[in-house]
């Protein structure tokens, strides 16, 4: 009986927040856009306050934004009347956050942004707040039930959402893609899985290049020093014409006794599979696993007959891609 009890209040806090949101939805207009552009416009800062829960939010968005490719940080509400305004230069952007928008640590912020002309963004919900009337851009938040009566949490959320889509909005503005993210983010598993086939693979003297004349018996010497079970085959132009593999020597071994007086070109395979140095790793992984082969030769879309790096299956699970 108390463990339903408990699961109601959940469903009840949840429910609340999804209105809060809903609400939320509704009040977004052409501030937003104006907040967008203005950001996306921005040389300097995006710098964003709040306080208390607000200022948990603040910090959050700001992260947010940093990781899209938008420079910004948090200060605190608190900590600014103590010299922390000497973060914030005329070329910044100001968002203030607040639900009541009377805060009397945001006053001299406001103030602040004010005498230097820096331009303030405000979320709030009270258009008859201080912050309402001081920003330049006016993005109002829903006035909501909090879950409990009083604690900060649908006011949180709405906050949270609106930051969200700030964030979202001014990346596709931009235009900051997969790779630009990947930039940002060079470690751990999120890193690992934007890294593309460049990153990775194989080049210059590592490669296994052959002649497509080669004698086959010359090529084993050459396939067992490389160590990588397959050899890049050329032509006198050193265009790419093919591939060989341990696996397919030894088949045609069994087929063909006298095969190592053979040239390369006669037991190659042709036209072999290749992928473009700017895609994803996991990508090549996939055509790995879908063809049933361990590697890929590497090439530019510009220049598909050259092989600029081979990529191997090994490397890629080496790389922490799955």
């Amino acid at each position: 009986m108390i463990k339903r009890k408990f699961t109601n209040i959940a469903k009840d806090v949840i429910n609340l927040e999804i209105k809060a949101l809903q609400a939320l939805k509704k009040n977004i207009n052409n501030e937003f856009n104006k907040a967008i552009i203005q950001i996306s416009k921005c040389q300097s800062k995006i710098i964003l306050c709040g306080v208390g829960k607000s200022g948990l939010i603040a910090s959050k968005i700001a992260a947010t934004l940093a990781s899209v490719g938008t420079p910004s940080f948090s200060i605190s509400a608190s900590e600014a009347s103590h010299g922390d305004l000497g973060m914030i230069s005329k070329k910044d952007i100001l968002i203030l956050i607040s639900n009541s928008g009377e805060t009397n640590e945001l006053k001299n912020i406001i103030q602040f942004a004010k005498r230097n002309k820096i331009q303030l963004i405000g979320i709030v919900s009270k258009k008859d707040s201080i912050l309402y009337k001081a920003a330049e851009i006016k993005l109002l938040t829903p006035k909501v039930l909090e879950a409990g009566g009083i604690v900060p949490t649908a006011s949180t959320t709405v906050q949270l959402a609106l930051g969200d889509a700030l964030a979202i909005a001014t990346m596709k503005f931009k235009k900051f893609d997969k790779m630009d993210f990947k930039k940002l983010h060079p470690a751990g598993s999120l890193g690992a899985q934007l890294r593309t086939v460049e990153d990775i693979m194989i080049t210059g003297k590592k490669i296994p290049f052959v002649n497509e004349n080669l004698k086959t018996k010359d090529a084993l010497k050459i396939l067992t020093e490389k160590k990588l079970g397959f050899l890049v085959i050329r032509n006198k132009k050193n265009l790419t014409c093919g591939i060989i593999t341990d696996g397919q020597i030894r088949r045609f071994s069994q087929k063909n006794p006298s095969f190592q007086s053979l040239p390369v070109k006669k037991i190659m395979t042709k036209k072999p599979i290749s992928i473009d140095k700017n895609e994803l790793a996991v990508k090549a992984l996939s055509i790995m696993n879908n063809k049933k082969i361990t590697s890929l030769i590497v090439n530019s879309k510009k220049k598909p007959l050259i092989t600029i790096g081979v990529i191997h299956v090994h490397t890629i699970l080496q790389s922490n891609i799955s």
